[in-house]
C-alpha cells in the first residue's frame, strides 16, 4: 500500500469505521512507514484537542431565527426541468423557432416579382401581372411570386400563385391544380415541399 491511498483509510479508522482487511491493510502499512505513523499521531493529537474543547451553550430560539433568516428554496420550473432532460427536443424546438424567424423576415421582406415555368415563351409580362394571353398554350407548370397571373389561354400544368392573386377568364383553361398562397405559413409549408422535391431529385 502507497502513503496516498493510507491517508483515505486513517481518516476513517479515527471515524471508527474502518474494519476487517482495510484494518489490516493499514495496520502492516504503519508497521512499516514511520511518515505515515507520524501523520496519525498528529490526526489523533488534533482530534483530541477538538473532543476537549468546551461546548457552549447555544442560545434558546438560534437555530429558528437561523432558518428564518435564510432566503426562501426557489421552486423549479417544470418548464426548464423539461428542458434539462430532453436537451434534443429543446435544441430541435429553438431550430424550427429560428428557422420559422427567418422564413417570416423572407415572406415579409420579399416583394420583387419571381416568374418560373418550363415554358415562359407564351407568357406576357406587364408591370407586376403575368398574362397567359388568348390563344396562347404553356406547356407546364406556371409559379409566380409577388404578382398576379391573369389567364386568358391554356396552361397544361399547375399554377402556383404566392402572395399574388390568379384572374381567369372564360376563354382560359387549366389542365392542372390552381395553388394560392397569400399566407407565411402556407409559403413555409410550399418552400419545404420544394425543397425536400429538389433533394428527392
Amino acid at each position: 500500500m502507497e502513503c496516498k491511498e493510507a491517508l483515505p483509510l486513517m481518516h476513517e479508522y479515527l471515524d471508527g469505521g474502518l474494519k476487517g482487511s482495510e484494518a489490516v491493510a493499514l495496520k502492516e502499512h504503519l508497521l512499516g512507514c514511520a511518515s505515515c505513523r507520524q501523520r496519525l499521531k498528529e490526526f489523533e493529537k488534533v482530534e483530541a484537542l477538538i473532543h476537549a474543547w468546551p461546548n457552549p451553550e447555544v442560545p434558546s430560539g438560534l437555530t429558528e431565527r437561523i432558518m428564518q433568516s435564510l432566503p426562501p428554496v426557489r421552486r423549479k420550473s417544470p418548464w426548464w426541468e423539461w428542458v434539462r432532460r430532453h436537451p434534443a427536443a429543446s435544441v430541435a424546438a429553438v431550430f424550427v423557432m429560428v428557422m420559422m424567424g427567418s422564413f417570416m423576415s423572407l415572406w415579409n421582406e420579399d416583394s420583387e416579382l419571381i416568374v418560373k415555368g418550363t415554358d415562359l415563351q407564351s407568357v406576357v409580362i406587364q408591370g407586376n401581372t403575368v398574362v397567359v394571353p388568348e390563344g396562347k398554350t404553356v406547356a407546364g407548370n406556371l409559379m409566380v411570386e409577388n404578382g398576379k397571373v391573369q389567364v386568358d389561354g391554356d396552361i397544361k400544368g399547375n399554377i402556383v400563385v404566392i402572395d399574388g392573386s390568379v384572374n381567369m377568364a372564360s376563354t382560359a383553361h387549366i389542365s392542372g391544380q390552381v395553388t394560392e398562397i397569400d399566407e407565411a405559413f402556407s409559403w413555409l409549408w410550399f418552400k419545404m415541399n420544394d425543397w425536400a422535391a429538389n433533394i428527392s431529385k
